[in-house]
């Protein structure tokens, strides 16, 4: 008996935010899983090129040093990546911008709103716009398959808010709301496009707070299996949403938060 196999072979896949944290291990399980992989990077040149020649080199995987803030910004990325191995499958949207630092609302500037909001939204707008019209080009495929598969990532502060990143997890919020909407309009002609909300994980982005003695206690006592999870344990659900397997859900929102979402 054969093995079940999560294979994007003959897919190319875009991911947003993947030279590292859950963007760059979402490049790297989806190159595993057989796809051509196009991914943009902001600052962290090195980081991408090494993990472009991890993944096998231009033939296979590219990056792109691409700015998302705008719908413009997203646009171009899509385009970039269609030109680079002529078509797109997977739109995985997974960069996003989370100011460290507590934020009052009665005393949030102007810039920090518009900011988050440009980077998490707008720009997510215009790839999730375009990546659209390039699935409906191609069409579904041959074996009556998908047309196309965008995961969105969201996150818990999306589901239940933020005190003090109320810019962050209004644009999350949004986020699940998009996806809910893109489904009701999208699935009748085979593009699913379903949601992963994680909760703490263990990157870059979120070492600050984990390694704050007076946050990580906090962070830890909120989930009940104990700790954070890996970059790997938020790429691996999204690859499945983007395989035949995932083929009859469309506008769900994937937790992977170790259970913490139901306890507060």
């Amino acid at each position: 008996m054969n093995g079940v196999s999560l294979s994007l072979n003959g897919k190319v896949a875009l991911i947003t935010g993947g030279s590292r944290g859950i963007g760059a291990e979402c490049v790297r399980i989806f190159r595993e899983a057989g796809a051509k992989v196009a991914f943009n990077y902001r600052a962290a040149k090195a980081q991408a090129d090494t993990l472009t020649e991890e993944c096998g080199g231009a033939e296979y995987c590219q990056a792109f040093a691409q700015e998302l803030s705008s719908p413009e910004d997203g646009r171009t990325l899509v385009a970039n990546a269609v030109e680079a191995f002529g078509r797109l499958d997977c739109l995985v949207v997974n960069h996003g911008i989370w100011p460290p630092h507590d934020a009052p609302f009665a005393s949030m500037s102007d810039a920090q709103w518009h900011n988050t909001l440009n980077i998490n939204l707008d720009s997510a707008f215009g790839l999730v716009q375009a990546a659209i019209v390039q699935m409906q080009k191609q069409g579904r495929s041959a074996d009556g398959g998908a047309a196309g598969h965008i995961v969105l990532i969201s996150s818990t502060a999306g589901q239940r808010g933020e005190a003090f990143h109320a810019d962050y997890a209004a644009t999350k919020g949004a986020v699940i709301s998009l996806t809910k909407s893109l489904s009701s309009e999208l699935a009748g002609q085979g593009i699913y496009v379903n949601c992963v909300a994680p909760g703490w994980v263990d990157t870059e982005m979120s070492a600050a707070a984990l390694n704050a003695p007076s946050s990580r206690e906090k962070i830890f006592s909120l989930i009940p299996l104990g700790r954070v999870a890996t970059p790997r344990e938020i790429a691996g659900p999204v690859l499945f949403l983007c395989t035949p397997l995932a083929g009859f859900m469309s506008g769900e929102i994937v937790n992977v938060n170790g259970g913490a979402v139901l306890v507060g």
